[in-house]
């Protein structure tokens, strides 16, 4: 834990130091949205909310297949799961002009669903990896194997929320970065080679160390594995280091720690803004419940289909991303994986994403909130990590408002006049005004 503090400290330090050297480049896509500068290439796709299949052509896809094409020695894939015919012939072409390929699978979403399609007589694109006798692994456990990577010619990984699929391309809201980094690269084959190799999963795999290091261009990056490693503290911790925003885009969003530290953070002046998948966002474990009976500014997404992103942007400076939903399944059974970048140019990419969805997002219906409480069920000012605490100068007018619930959790109840639990409410929000 402490190398882990020690490295993400020297990743947040960097924010005020990058670069900017390098100009970002668009890269034109005819269904999508891409850019590129120095070392990274960011995409993503643009869904219509078309059910007609004969119209998915032109996407962030084909920047994949372009690139799998483009592989002369050593192809990778960790794949949860895989439905993509152009992807599938891409992939068979490479192994059959002699490029070595690996892939490590989701038993239940790749093999079993492969079963189903053949039983049912429908296309199974993984056949086709099958019979070209493409070696793969899979996890044969019932967690799930949630990466979504490819590693090419040791040069260059393509990570991201995109599952390998016609609808994660066409239909679901999603983002692929590719990062040019023989340091990226030692540490996503690091962990490929701990999946195909030695068939290691889960929270009992190795626990390697996290990899931080300096792109060419002056940018910090981190990145980081789960469940074998714990990856909500520095997630913590980079939210701790919000001076003026934070926004994120979540598929799933039940991680009760980072749920209350955006609490806590909007309680300190932070701007928190949030888009939620709405399936099973108005369930009682979601986080949008809390945060929305809180007055955080948070919305249902658009998308006929799913959004499926997991990101958190900070400060507009820093770029959470991978597969790692923010849920307890991701955290302790699941395998996964997430950067923390600090680039500000790759953040304005992301802020561009997340206003084209906060556009067509729709606030919560109030009749559907059942907002008991008027603070969280975990309090903000409880000490979830030790940085809230009740100050000698404790008037309304010299507190924040996490500081204000922690001077009432000492029992300062004179801030509290109406004792309705809302201390402050000129600064706090919720309560009876």
């Amino acid at each position: 834990m402490r190398r882990l503090l020690l490295t993400l400290t020297l990743l947040l330090g960097a924010v005020g130091m990058l670069a900017q050297d390098d100009e970002v480049t668009p890269i034109e896509i005819e269904q999508g949205y891409g850019a590129e500068k120095g070392f990274w290439q960011v995409y993503f796709n643009a869904p219509t909310g078309e059910s007609d299949r004969s119209t998915y052509d032109g996407g962030i896809d084909l920047q994949l297949v372009a690139a799998i094409e483009d592989a002369q020695a050593t192809l990778d894939i960790a794949a949860f799961e895989w439905g993509n015919p152009r992807l599938t012939e891409a992939v068979v072409d490479a192994y059959e002009r002699g490029v070595q390929v690996r892939m490590v699978v989701d038993d239940e979403h790749v093999i079993e669903e492969n079963e189903i399609l053949l039983e049912e007589d429908e296309e199974a694109p993984f056949q086709a990896i099958i019979d070209a006798g493409i070696p793969f692994v899979d996890d044969d456990r019932s967690a799930l194997m949630h990466n979504k990577f490819m590693i090419i010619d040791s040069e260059i990984v393509w990570q991201g929320s995109m599952n390998y699929t016609m609808n994660g391309t066409y239909r679901n809201n999603n983002n692929m970065i590719a990062l040019r980094s023989r340091d990226a690269v030692a540490a996503y084959q690091t962990e490929f080679n701990e999946m195909f190799v030695r068939e290691e999963f889960g929270p009992t795999s190795t626990d390697d160390d996290v990899t931080t290091f300096f792109a060419g261009d002056g940018a910090q990056v981190g990145i980081y594995f789960a469940s074998e490693g714990d990856v909500v503290e520095p997630l913590l911790d980079v939210l701790d280091t919000a001076e003026e925003s934070i926004h994120f885009m979540a598929f799933s969003f039940t991680e009760d720690r980072l749920g209350v530290k955006m609490i806590e953070r909007a309680y300190a002046g932070i701007e928190v803004q949030g888009i939620f998948e709405l399936r099973g966002s108005e369930t009682r474990f979601s986080e949008m419940g809390r945060m929305y009976c809180n007055a955080l500014n948070v919305r249902q997404d658009g998308n006929p289909y799913i959004l499926h992103h997991k990101v958190i942007i900070v400060d507009e400076e820093i770029v959470i991303s991978g597969s790692f939903n923010f849920s307890d399944n991701a955290t302790q059974s699941n395998d996964e994986n997430l950067v923390i970048i600090a680039d500000a140019d790759l953040a304005a990419q992301f802020m561009m994403e997340f206003d084209r969805l906060w556009d067509v997002a729709e606030p919560p219906d109030a009749e559907d909130m059942e907002c008991n409480l008027s603070v969280p069920e975990q309090a903000p000012w409880v000490d979830v990590t030790g940085s809230v605490s009740c100050p000698s100068a404790n008037t309304c007018g010299d507190l924040t408002c996490g500081e204000a619930y922690a001077c009432l959790g000492e029992g300062l109840t004179r801030l509290d006049r109406d004792s309705d639990g809302v201390p402050c409410e000129a600064i706090c929000p919720g309560g009876d005004r």
